[in-house]
């Protein structure tokens, strides 16, 4: 699979293991995060490519995106996975300002990112948002995570019916053991945020897979999206049981 992959949030989780699996594949991935994923490096073939960068910092995204892709003729699937979990709380008890944060990683960072791709003239075949269960489902306590991965969404919406020539999807790559899980295990109880007690009971068990192992089923349900109309909200657990029509 010679395929030249653009994504973020590479240091850790489904970012990580999306950019061991592309490069074990025989692909080319450019990545960007704060931090640099330890144990992945370009190689003597420079097959991996990183530039640091916080994407809450929305003015250092244009000159970075230049940066890490001088050069780079085309982009066969650009996933734009970074993202952050912000308070577990209902929205009387969370400040405006906290919402802000996570609608700027999560939302506004990805709209940057895009423009500042585009402008520089590299095709690119296909884009994924990592999109998330919540953005569907009101669970009481996600409040500004769902809210921007709901936001998402119609961001894909939006840029499917602006260029035809790229085909867009928003992707839920369902639960997957990541540090967002991690945090959520660590949290105390909550009786009024049950959904919260249904993750910490899937961790540990195949149900919420490591990174690497999700990292191949995801793989398939990125190349499977291509199938459905350009914009479309999927849920990876059922595009690669189903397929198109299925």
């Amino acid at each position: 699979m010679d395929r030249i992959a653009f994504i973020t949030g590479v240091s850790s989780g489904i970012g990580y293991g999306l950019t061991e699996a592309y490069l074990k594949s025989g692909g080319r991935v450019y990545g960007m995060s704060r931090r640099a994923p330890d144990g992945i490096s370009g190689g003597p073939s420079g097959a991996f490519q990183f530039k640091s960068v916080d994407l809450a910092k929305l003015e250092e995204i244009p000159g970075a995106v230049k940066e890490l892709l001088a050069g780079v003729a085309q982009i066969d699937v650009a996933i734009l996975n970074a993202g952050i979990l912000g308070p577990i709380a209902d929205l009387s008890e969370t400040p405006v300002a906290e919402m802000q944060q996570v609608m700027q990683v999560n939302l506004w960072a990805n709209k940057v990112l895009l423009d500042a791709i585009f402008a520089i003239g590299i095709p690119v075949a296909q884009v994924v948002g990592i999109s998330s269960g919540a953005a569907t489902g009101a669970n009481r306590g996600w409040n500004a995570y769902a809210i921007s991965k709901a936001a998402l969404n119609m961001l894909m919406g939006l840029y499917a019916a602006e260029r035809p020539g790229t085909h867009f999807c928003a992707l839920a790559p369902g639960i997957v053991d990541t540090a967002m899980q991690e945090k959520i295990s660590k949290m105390p109880e909550d009786p009024r945020f049950d959904s919260l007690e249904r993750l910490r009971s899937a961790k540990g068990t195949p149900l919420m897979p490591s990174p690497q192992d999700a990292a191949g089923r995801l793989i398939d349900g990125i190349a499977k999206a291509t199938k459905y109309p350009s914009g479309s909200f999927l849920d990876v657990r059922s595009l690669v049981k189903r397929g198109p029509g299925g």
